[in-house]
């Protein structure tokens, strides 16, 4: 479609008659994110509400789409980078968010690490470090205020607000660990997100222990999780003690915000995020 035909297109977003309508907005979205910049333009230059309205509509669509076909994409083939699938999440309400600054911040705190560790120190003194850098240096901290703020689930804002909930400031910390061959994973734990620091870097193995991102970094032993587990009348599942996959992880991110949106009686946004979470749960 050349630009006149596009033009021509989003000019007729402001006919009253639905059917003409319906027609146009399943062209532009079909169009996909290279007819953004056009819509923008267009929503710029217009003082009808009803054609901003429509034009806001139709660019959600089109990005909410293309989140859904990256999401797929990542499950299937790029799961082992856990921050593209935390980034994917964070355009669905931030598609404009400053993917380069997040960048910087992750490899500020990476070199902050870096220039303190040393090769011979044990895990609970490189946990030790990471917990200053990470508490210290950078102030990041539980949002036991707002708990449930689904803010507290996108990373460019918890990055920005230096507070997040348990599983963004675990995955947070993680990468950062990782990026550092530090052993540390994330366990998806009930009620709690934690991480285990895992010996030899071997992932099938019984953690030295765990560490609560939430709680500045606490130090935690297998006897803490299984009495956790046993105040939750659960038994001590491997899948509850030992390290998950990055798949999961996400999916725990998207149920913490379709709860949030809930609470917030948000029902499309929380109807969309269970769309997404639907499409993780897909074998």
């Amino acid at each position: 479609m050349n630009d006149n035909e596009l033009k021509a297109l989003i000019s007729l977003l402001d006919d009253p008659d639905m059917i003409i309508f319906k027609e146009v907005e399943q062209k532009l979205i079909t169009c996909g994110p290279e007819v953004i910049p056009s819509l923008e333009a267009s929503w710029e230059s217009s003082f009808d509400v009803l054609m901003q309205t429509r034009i806001e509509n139709i660019i959600h669509s089109i990005q909410f789409d293309q989140i859904k076909n990256e999401l797929q994409v990542w499950k299937m083939s790029n799961s082992f980078d856990l921050l593209n699938g935390l980034l994917i999440i964070n355009r669905y309400q931030y598609p404009a968010m400053d993917v380069d600054n997040i960048m910087f911040q992750f490899a500020e705190m990476k070199r902050e690490v870096w220039y303190e560790l040393i090769y011979d120190m044990s895990p609970y003194e490189k946990v030790k470090l990471l917990n200053h850098v990470f508490f210290q240096d950078f102030g990041l901290s539980g949002n036991t205020t707002s708990y449930h703020d689904p803010q507290n689930s996108y990373l460019n804002k918890v990055l920005e607000s230096k507070k997040g909930n348990p599983i963004t400031l675990a995955c947070i910390y993680c990468i950062v660990a990782q990026r550092l061959d530090i052993p540390i994973y994330g366990v998806n734990l009930p009620k709690h997100f934690v991480l285990a620091y895992m010996g030899d870097d071997e992932l099938n193995e019984k953690p030295l222990f765990y560490i609560n991102v939430f709680n500045k970094g606490q130090i935690m032993k297998m006897e803490d999780i299984l009495s956790f587990l046993k105040q939750l009348n659960l038994s001590p599942a491997n899948e509850y003690i030992l390290p998950c996959d990055n798949v999961s992880i996400i999916k725990r991110v998207l149920r913490n915000l379709v709860a949030s949106y809930d609470q917030l009686d948000s029902r499309e946004k929380k109807e969309e995020i269970q769309i997404l979470l639907d499409l993780m749960e897909m074998p």
